[in-house]
């Protein structure tokens, strides 16, 4: 097996539910863009307040993903290949 790099980055996932319906939303949504999603550490919960009562649950979580250089030609068509950027979801 050859090594690997892995790329942390921060979410912010909101719901009017739950926390944990947070993360979900935050982790469906990046999902669809980065690949190979690891592991996902939440790290600070909050929620927003709005007439005395909670509107919003928030969460932020630190997602590592596999990491891949930029490349050009043929070989960036490869899903493989693909360099993924910070995503912030709100």
């Amino acid at each position: 097996m050859g090594e690997s790099v892995y790329r942390v980055t921060e979410l912010v996932g909101v719901s009017s539910e739950s926390w944990e319906a947070a993360a979900r939303n935050a982790i469906e949504t990046a999902a669809k863009t980065l690949r190979d999603l690891r592991i996902a550490e939440a790290h600070r919960f909050d929620v927003t307040v709005e007439d005395g009562k909670v509107k919003h649950y928030r969460v932020r979580l630190d997602v590592s993903f596999k990491y891949a250089p930029d490349v050009s030609g043929a070989e960036a068509d490869q899903p493989e290949e693909w360099e993924h950027t910070r995503h912030e979801l709100q």
